[in-house]
């Protein structure tokens, strides 16, 4: 198999957090302006942090509405799931000896609320959270700081996600991407592989589905 490591998305790839982060963002954004936003002209926040995402909208306070995005999430969280067949296909590609590993632009403290419980985590090696890299994706930093920790070269690399911003990171750090398209919204977006479903991944090393 061309890669030795396969690192994951989490939000729109691993897990399925749309129906939290949506949700909880526009309540968040009515409680601080008392406007209605609407969930569908917020999706750009998924898969860039949650900063970053306030900034955008133009919050003034960001580490407050922060804190009180959190605390809206906990609302949602009975909706938030893992895709199906992705513990199974984490199973089989440990069972390849394959390093795993996350990339995601949640802070440690979100990571940790949002993945632990799916108790999936002794699967990956090495985790990039937000905090661990200066930039963020759509930048090359998170990848490049993975390899950094891992010790993987970039032509053994395999990034898997779900947006254009996981696509722009993969590029810009010289790694090939796969689109998971069971999580995207766009399956036009850039991708040396597109994968129909998790357990497809096994089929770049030529195993069975």
């Amino acid at each position: 198999m061309k890669y030795s490591h396969i690192v994951f998305d989490l939000d729109g790839t691993l897990i399925d957090t749309e129906r939290a982060i949506l949700p909880s963002l526009r309540d968040t954004l009515e409680e601080l302006t008392g406007r209605h936003y609407k969930e569908q002209a917020l999706t750009f926040a998924l898969g860039i942090t949650g900063a970053d995402a306030l900034k955008r909208l133009g919050v003034a306070d960001v580490p407050a509405a922060l804190t009180l995005w959190i605390e809206k999430m906990h609302k949602y969280e009975d909706a938030v799931s893992l895709f199906v067949g992705v513990a199974e296909a984490l199973a089989k590609l440990r069972e390849q000896r394959l390093a795993l590993g996350i990339v995601t632009s949640k802070t440690r403290e979100e990571f940790a609320h949002d993945f632990n419980r799916f108790g999936i985590g002794g699967y990956f090696q090495t985790v990039v959270c937000a905090e661990d890299t200066a930039e963020h994706k759509p930048t090359p930093a998170p990848l490049l700081k993975y390899m950094e920790l891992s010790g993987a070269h970039r032509e053994r690399v395999l990034y898997v996600g779900d947006s254009i911003y996981d696509s722009q990171c993969a590029h810009a750090a010289g790694v090939d991407f796969a689109l998971a398209l069971w999580g995207t919204h766009d399956p036009a977006i850039p991708a040396q592989h597109r994968i129909q479903m998790p357990g497809h991944l096994l089929s770049l090393s030529g195993d069975q589905k």
